[in-house]
């Protein structure tokens, strides 16, 4: 699996799954294209925060690649 916390793993167009603020205590997990990439470290302990293209924003949790489809 494609490590979420490293910048250098995370670019615009990628399929991942988020973590949104509100739901790190249940862990609900959100699936959606990355558009913007908010984290400015080349790695953060819980993940690169990025906008997806629905406008909603958390931390990458998983990096979907194409045989995980």
């Amino acid at each position: 699996m494609i490590d979420g916390r490293q910048q250098k793993n995370v670019q615009i167009g990628l399929f991942v799954e988020i973590i949104q603020k509100p739901h790190q205590r249940t862990g609900e997990l959100t699936e959606g294209i990355v558009a913007k990439i908010l984290t400015k470290s080349t790695n953060h302990p819980y993940g690169i925060k990025v906008q997806l293209e629905s406008g909603l924003v958390g931390r990458i949790k998983n990096i979907i690649t194409e045989q995980e489809f």
